[in-house]
């Protein structure tokens, strides 16, 4: 009985991972009004300026975010990005394998960042064994031991990635608010805006919401811990990532279609890389206090690199903002295990 329920937490916990990647309703989100904070340690200097020179990132990260809107197809995006396949799986007559693995190299500003993605267990795996027997539950044990051991720091992931107002009160927030707000600080419309799919779900709230949601995974716990939640996610939704054997309605797909995927996986590595950085530039520890102004700096760091790297403009957050405050007390009582 113990194994059925661990096995519901870890599917309830993939699947809740998967709905925030898809959006939620903003329309319960009230507009906030940004006050002026005369808090000196507040930096907010980057955050509401932009240069449409600049070649610079205050990051070491020199690779740029991606937008799939700015992509007319998954041949443009191959010209730009390279994809390689291995064992030969993209001509096997297979549309998954077990031993298939995609490689993504994004070489941008002179800097490469490479995203691979392997076959392997998917969050639909986890919700088929929980109706299994004793014996395939042991099998999948022993295929997937990284899920059981980190099944606690998977739970806390879960509650920071959902809004649980029956726990935190109404008005609760989550990583994809967090990512919403980034995009109603956008300014610069007209720099912003280049066609009407920037402004849909797959535009710019889906690329902040994968950089901000792997940085904060990674500061708080590890890129490992980042790098699975994404991988599971993506297999999932489309294994055929692995071997590159799409069929026609993927590829005409408006909601789910590889050009998509792959951008999340290019995404999903440079949140991680910011989330190593700001770690190291705020010591940020299980022991860190999650103060309003440590994570208004947070995000007003990660909009800094969305200024350089997007070209806008963005106006930034504020320690007194509801939001910033909300989500500051959420993070201390999560990662002190409530």
């Amino acid at each position: 009985m113990q194994t059925i329920r661990l096995f519901q937490f870890i599917a309830l916990f993939l699947v809740t991972i998967s709905m925030g990647c898809n959006g939620s309703s903003s329309k319960n989100m009230s507009e906030l009004e940004n006050k002026k904070s005369s808090d000196p340690t507040v930096s907010l200097s980057n955050s509401n300026t932009w240069n449409s020179k600049s070649t610079t990132t205050s990051f070491l990260i020199r690779s740029k975010a991606l937008l799939a809107t700015r992509f007319k197809s998954l041949d443009e995006f191959k010209s730009r990005i390279r994809i390689e396949y291995d064992n030969d799986s993209a001509y096997s007559g297979e549309s998954s394998s077990e031993n298939s693995r995609v490689l993504l190299t994004y070489i941008s500003n002179g800097q490469k960042v490479i995203s691979e993605l392997k076959s392997g267990i998917s969050q639909g795996d986890i919700l088929k064994v929980q109706d299994a027997d004793y014996w395939d539950q042991s099998s999948f044990i022993l295929r997937s031991p990284y899920s059981i051991r980190n099944r606690i720091d998977l739970g806390k992931i879960y509650m920071l990635a959902r809004r649980r107002h029956h726990i935190f009160g109404e008005g609760d927030v989550a990583f994809y608010d967090l990512a919403e707000a980034s995009v109603k600080n956008i300014t610069t419309y007209n720099l912003a805006y280049q066609n009407a799919k920037d402004s849909s779900e797959k535009g710019y709230i889906n690329t902040f919401n994968h950089v901000t949601a792997q940085a904060f995974v990674t500061t708080f716990f590890s890129e490992e811990l980042a790098d699975f939640m994404a991988d599971v996610h993506e297999r999932h939704h489309m294994p055929e990532l692995t071997t590159g054997r799409f069929t026609e309605e993927q590829l005409n797909d408006s909601l789910n279609y590889p050009l998509d995927n792959y951008v999340d996986m290019i995404n999903n590595e440079v949140g991680q890389e910011i989330g190593i950085q700001l770690r190291k530039k705020y010591n940020i520890s299980s022991e860190t206090r999650w103060t309003p102004e440590l994570l208004t700096n947070f995000l007003n760091d990660l909009q800094s690199y969305y200024i350089w790297a997007l070209e806008i403009g963005l106006k930034p957050f504020r320690p007194t903002d509801e939001l910033v405050i909300r989500f500051s007390n959420k993070i201390n009582a999560v990662l002190d295990g409530v």
